[in-house]
């Protein structure tokens, strides 16, 4: 049976279990499973399938590194045109860029790199299409942008998450804090520090047990998951900040607009217009943690007049309505 009909077969019996504290050393056990054959999946014994492949391995360079995922034609390539000006194949189909298409912004002083990547495809975590080689590049970012169409955003989000999560990537999340030592006897010594509502000593033993670890020190510091444990044990997570870019805002109401602006980690934008960013780059700086230098500081006036644009009928229209907000309410 291939590694696919096997992640299949506990996908369909984790479906088909309840859950439930009678259930969770079971389905405890089945999560483990699939996250070893996931990274079997991606780093086969063989040892080719997990390295970026030709045309993805982009030397790093700057302050900082930014990836552009999304599914294709979301207006990634655009993104980066405008904002680096550097090309990027742009048409009207799919699958336009078929590698890594680097550029470099410069912005308060602090050089960052923009990676465009090829759209990925529902089944990019288990190799359809060039996924595995797009978000293992992911995965060397500081901070990712995962670029929507506005028109089908949640769909689209949840379909990019799941496979950026089958890759190991967690978005928006700090590491568990959860104690882990392997050591040589004395059993699994398990330790809460509070209230687990998921985990107990059982099923902390059952997982560990299908590692094949008999011998650890597991302190649990906050109240954690069995998928929190399989982070901790498998080692090989990243965690990276991540902006949800809206694009083609253009095409929706003033209304659908307020609403997405109250939504955390999500900047609206037009690509085509350059419309919102100075604030897309603000939410940028402020995700990746960089520190404004003396000589950052004296070009950031100069570095913010060059990003705006003239002014455009969608600008117009969304100064005006938010004029006429701001006085009603006055």
């Amino acid at each position: 049976m291939s590694i696919l009909a096997k992640i299949a077969e506990i996908e369909s019996e984790m479906a088909r279990t309840q859950r439930n504290k009678a259930t969770a050393h079971h389905l405890g056990l089945l999560k483990a499973r699939l996250a070893k054959l996931r990274r079997e999946l991606i780093t086969p014994k063989g040892g080719s399938g997990g390295g970026p492949g030709e045309g993805f391995d982009v030397a790093k360079t700057g302050d900082a590194r930014v990836g552009f995922v999304g599914f294709p034609s979301v207006g990634k390539s655009t993104l980066l045109s405008n904002l680096a000006g550097v090309y990027s194949e742009v048409a009207a189909y799919e699958f336009t860029t078929l590698t890594t298409v680097p550029g470099v912004i410069r912005y308060k002083g602090a050089k960052i790199q923009l990676l465009d990547l090829p759209g990925i495809i529902e089944g990019a975590k288990d190799g359809k299409g060039r996924g595995r080689q797009v978000i293992a590049v992911a995965r060397t970012c500081n901070l990712i942008l995962i670029v929507l169409d506005v028109l089908k955003p949640l769909l689209h989000k949840r379909l990019i998450e799941h496979e950026l999560e089958g890759f190991g990537i967690r978005l928006n999340k700090q590491p568990p804090n959860i104690g882990f030592k392997k050591k040589d006897k004395g059993g699994i010594n398990f330790t809460a520090t509070c209230a687990q509502t998921e985990l107990d000593a059982e099923t902390v033993k059952t997982i560990l047990a299908e590692y094949k670890i008999h011998n650890a020190d597991i302190t649990l510091r906050s109240d954690s998951t069995a998928d929190d444990l399989i982070d901790v044990v498998e080692g090989n997570r990243v965690y990276i900040p991540c902006i949800y870019v809206l694009n083609k805002i253009d095409q929706i109401s003033i209304e659908e607009l307020d609403i997405i602006y109250k939504v955390p980690h999500t900047v609206p934008i037009s690509a085509h217009h350059r419309w919102n960013f100075d604030d897309l780059l603000e939410r940028i700086w402020d995700y990746l943690q960089l520190v404004p230098t003396p000589s950052r500081k004296a070009n950031s006036l100069i570095t913010h007049l060059l990003l705006y644009s003239p002014t455009t009928i969608l600008q117009s229209r969304i100064s005006a309505s938010r004029f006429t907000k701001t006085s009603s309410k006055s």
